[in-house]
């Protein structure tokens, strides 16, 4: 498929890349900033989310209530998103609605206002967000994980910040910080479905070409995981939420087509290991499974489950034989050909939806630095074997780096390294 996709990088860095899809009537757009959570300084923590929600408070030419008017009127399909390695926008629209989405996206990234007072405004909205998440312990969890997993790294914070940090988000410092590091070097601008390149150019030229970039800050540090063990008792809760853990292969590794066929037969679906063991034959929990987080320098290999307290020991006691089962016995040849078969079914559905192949291409600029062909992406999967994924669990799931977080009415369990042993 990658016949169909072209690219042009300008003088300020700024890159574009287009997929044309013959048959359809809609384009996702989509403009993506090289820079997340973990490339801000310690005391910004959280301003980089900050910024993807105050872009939409104001420009120069659109007021906030305007914005919201226009993203209606062309469909409502607008998605913002900040993780530690990115900064997305995206928008599907019909054909003809293509330059109004553009104009609409550019405007708000280029042109923010940042008043005062919406900036005000927008803090408490975070800070409610923020009390979302304590709420929900299945995303609370998680960042108290991470927090211990990554000590004294920018991986380990939480992507909104604190409500201390984000109270400091005033105008100057949001107006700086949005200067030095949304600026063309940083921003890949995606187009799939019924448009064409030079078109795409063309608006980009118009709008970011007599825009310069920023000397990009080194954010190199590669992070260091601990093994932490967490178990933090909450009388007030009907569940107890469990993840265990241990480094990965980073998303630039060769291996990580093993390592996601290894994820996806523990815990990707509903015919993997954990799910019919737990679930389906054993039935101790609602939720539970396995997933693979790849950053540009590392990963995260994770169980998750939610259970009754007095089943925790039980559920955890499967997750890490299943485990310590891969690193000793390997697995079958038939779990692995049933998982190529989901990987490959997922990859071509994908090519049938233009926001995902904008997204694909975005990854493959931002993380590969080319655009990878699906031929080859299939190709890397075919060609993984038994060995291959047992080799990855032998490197990986080591007693060591086995990393355990509990959040529940918790008051009898006991976990120590030994009990995480493989």
């Amino acid at each position: 498929m990658i016949e169909n996709i072209r690219q042009t990088r300008l003088d300020n860095g700024l890159t574009i890349l287009t997929d044309q899809m013959h048959g359809v009537r809609s384009v996702t757009l989509g403009f993506f900033y090289r820079t997340g959570a973990r490339h801000e300084p310690i005391e910004l923590n959280g301003i980089s989310h900050f910024i993807e929600h105050t872009v939409f408070k104001g420009t120069k030419r659109r007021s906030a209530l305007d914005i919201a008017v226009e993203q209606d009127r062309l469909g409502g399909g607008l998605d913002a998103f900040t993780t530690h390695e990115e900064t997305g926008f995206a928008i599907k629209v019909i054909d003809d609605q293509l330059e109004h989405a553009f104009d609409l996206l550019a405007d708000i990234l280029i042109n923010p206002e940042f008043d005062e007072k919406e900036l005000e405004s927008e803090q408490r909205v975070i800070i409610e967000e923020m009390k979302m998440v304590e709420d929900s312990p299945e995303e609370y969890i998680g960042e108290l994980f991470s927090e211990a997993y990554f000590p004294n790294h920018p991986l380990g914070l939480s992507i909104a910040g604190t409500p201390e940090s984000v109270r400091k988000f005033d105008r100057e410092t949001t107006a700086k910080f949005h200067r030095e590091t949304y600026h063309p070097g940083n921003l890949v601008i995606t187009a799939a479905g019924n448009v064409t390149h030079e078109k795409i150019v063309d608006l980009a030229v118009k709008a970011f070409g007599s825009l310069s970039s920023a000397v990009a800050a080194d954010s190199s540090a590669v992070p260091q995981p601990a093994a932490p063990i967490i178990i933090k008792r909450n009388k007030n809760l009907e569940q107890a939420h469990l993840i265990i853990a241990t480094p990965f292969v980073a998303a630039t590794d060769d291996r990580r087509y093993a390592a996601d066929l290894l994820g996806n037969l523990l815990g990707g679906g509903m015919s993997s290991r954990l799910w019919q063991k737990v679930r389906e034959q054993r039935g101790l929990a609602y939720s539970v499974g396995a997933s693979n987080a790849m950053y540009q320098d590392c990963g995260i290999f994770s169980v998750f489950a939610g259970t009754s307290p007095e089943q925790s020991d039980e559920v955890i006691d499967i997750a890490v034989a299943e485990m310590r089962e891969v690193v000793r016995d390997g697995i079958r040849e038939e779990e692995l050909d049933l998982a190529k078969n989901q990987a490959r079914a997922s990859i071509l559905l994908s090519l049938e939806d233009s926001a995902s192949r904008s997204a694909t291409m975005a990854q493959c600029e931002m993380v590969h630095g080319r655009q990878i062909p699906v031929e080859e992406t299939l190709a890397s999967i075919d060609a993984v074997t038994t060995e291959h994924v047992h080799a990855i669990a032998s490197e990986f799931f080591r007693t060591e780096s086995m990393a355990f977080a509990a959040l529940g009415n918790l008051n009898g369990l006991k976990v120590d390294r030994d009990r995480l042993a493989i």
